[in-house]
């Protein structure tokens, strides 16, 4: 409520602008791939599959038939075997743009305020080809459960004050699908419920810096609280709407409230997938579920960004290492993750149809890193959305397979074998493999996806892409590398700008010892030592404004070549002991 200074004195105001800058998004998997729906090459954070569907939607119709993506099939997959976050970034062929949604104010030939649906494409347009028309039961011409409405209720010129509910689509006035609603929500923006501050108000572009790396700009001062929506403009703001009476502070304010309405989306932009989608084992080099190689590339270079996003495993379901413009997009990936040292990147050798293991092994001769891991054959199993049997490649499974194998045990153990990398919803895989098949794939450094007989599926391989043999050679120690990184790293970012004294130095130590003590007793490491004193920062060091550490670790390996000795004995032998 607005102060009146009548008489002289001090006045104190406040004016919060003490919003908090949100810390990087930290995700158990990252999937770049087309969806249904959903914001264009925007990194965005989900939590279950319902939550998925929500905000990327279920299937695709295409050609008078529903088809669900290689993503929604990975997320369903995820979320089912334990994992806890995933970043979807929805990638397309053509350009889309958002839905706008005006708000008719008392004064009919005034705007009130503007909404724009957070989803973008044709398909967010509920209102037809005539805004805000309905039948009489209130049934929008291109209403869906894929795209939203608002209503206006109980506008309180008084207090300045209305509710805005947020309805799917596809509704009736008899039958309203209230998906969210705000409440006493006012446009007087020294308000605490100010319409934007409760909704959000940010949109982003892409931007490009000088390194070429793509980057999210964004627009708006209010983070997007909204799932579907955000408010795009405020026609006529309505700044301390009462005065210290409790009276209007201009008559002029009540024209700016919006009317009691029902509204509807229109002008969104198209940009629908290619002609004639290719799907599942369908897709070819040049149409990948709608879209090409190509249309990867600003969200891989969006997610090189690792003090915005945080993920532990990434896939690019859909791109083979068997086409060359493929690997252009899966190196860019990979390239990012040997800088960041924060992931690893999951790729598909081969496509659909091969059958070739030497084939196989020359297309994941391609990669030489430790970042990155394949695994082959496809897999067969049953859409979420539309309950279809296809082949999917074996990376759509992979985030699944190690968010249950860290769910059970550490990142640091092998998402492998028939404890841990039982492969739950495959039916089938497309190749059973022979012992001679699993070999020869796994001295090329594929992982192979074998069959038997009573476990089913399985993934039977952890090798990483690196050719050198090392310890680094297998997934298990990469993943240990990544998490030992990113705990010892954040101790030591709190230590920029501190004194290069002993007590920092033991301050070090303090945190980082028993941490190193804790994988040690969890399996994950033989010995450690690590070294943060006057020997590494000696006078010289210290002058360069430099604090040194050093941790030597020795990983625990895995047991993949188990060998027990029958040893047959004569009657009457005694066994030894």
């Amino acid at each position: 409520m607005a102060e009146q200074i009548v008489s002289p004195g001090v006045f104190t105001r406040e004016n919060d602008q003490s919003f908090i800058t949100e810390g990087p998004i930290v995700a158990g998997a990252a999937i770049v791939g087309p969806t249904a729906r959903g914001p264009v090459e925007e990194p965005t954070l989900v939590s279950s599959f319902s939550d998925y569907r929500a905000k990327f939607g279920g299937a695709l119709e295409s050609s008078s038939r529903r088809y669900d993506f290689f993503t929604s099939i990975a997320a369903q997959n995820f979320f089912q075997q334990g994992g806890d976050t995933l970043l979807v970034t929805r990638i397309t062929n053509a350009a889309y743009t958002a839905a706008s949604g005006n708000t008719t104010g008392f004064d009919d030939n005034q705007i009130s305020f503007v909404l724009k649906t957070i989803a973008k494409g044709t398909d967010q347009r509920s209102s037809g080809s005539v805004l805000g028309v309905a039948d009489a039961d209130g049934i929008l011409p291109s209403g869906s459960a894929d795209n939203v409405r608002f209503e206006i209720t109980t506008v309180n010129t008084s207090s300045g004050v209305f509710n805005l509910l947020i309805r799917r689509g596809d509704d009736s006035t008899k039958e309203k699908v209230i998906l969210e609603q705000y409440l006493n929500v006012s446009l007087d923006p020294f308000s605490d419920n100010y319409l934007e501050k409760v909704i959000g108000n940010q949109s982003f572009t892409i931007a490009t810096d000088d390194a070429g790396v793509s980057y999210l700009q964004t627009v708006g001062s209010y983070p997007n609280k909204s799932r579907y929506v955000f408010v795009s403009s405020v026609t006529t703001p309505t700044p301390n709407y009462l005065n210290a009476a409790g009276n209007r502070t201009s008559e002029a304010y009540t024209a700016s409230l919006p009317a009691v309405q029902n509204g509807a989306f229109d002008q969104g932009g198209s940009g629908a997938p290619l002609p004639d989608a290719k799907f599942y084992q369908d897709i070819t080099a040049t149409n990948i579920q709608g879209v090409t190689h190509t249309d990867y590339a600003t969200a891989i270079s969006l997610l090189s960004n690792k003090d915005l996003y945080n993920f532990g495993v990434l896939i690019l379901p859909g791109l083979t290492a068997n086409e060359g413009d493929h690997r252009t997009q899966m190196n860019s990936a990979i390239t990012n993750a040997e800088e960041a040292g924060d992931n690893i990147v999951i790729i598909d050798p081969a496509a659909h149809g091969t059958t070739s293991t030497l084939t196989v092994v020359g297309d994941a001769n391609n990669f030489n890193t430790s970042y990155a891991a394949t695994y082959w054959p496809w897999v067969q199993t049953q859409t979420p959305n539309t309950g279809e049997i296809v082949f999917v490649p074996a990376s759509t499974f992979m985030p699944g397979v190690y968010a249950f194998n860290d769910n059970q045990r550490d990142p640091w153990f092998a998402p492998a074998g028939l404890q841990r990398g039982a492969l739950g919803g495959v039916i089938r895989a497309e190749k059973a493999l022979t012992k001679a098949n699993r070999d020869a794939l796994y001295e090329g450094r594929v992982n192979p996806i074998a069959t038997f007989s009573q476990q089913g599926v399985v993934v039977f391989g952890q090798k990483t892409l690196q050719k050198k043999s090392s310890a680094l050679d297998r997934v298990n120690v990469r993943r240990l590398l990544i998490a030992l990184k990113q705990f010892i790293g954040g101790v030591g970012r709190t230590l920029v700008f501190e004194q290069n004294t002993t007590a920092t130095r033991n301050s070090f130590l303090a945190q980082v010892n028993p941490y190193l003590e804790s994988v040690q007793q969890r399996q994950g490491l033989y010995a450690f030592k690590v070294v943060m004193d006057e020997l590494n920062n000696t006078p010289d060091v210290v002058d360069r404004n430099q604090l040194v550490g050093q941790v030597f670790v020795q990983p625990a390996k895995t047991a993949e070549f188990v060998i027990i000795d029958f040893n047959i004995l004569p009657t009457g032998v005694e066994f030894p002991s």
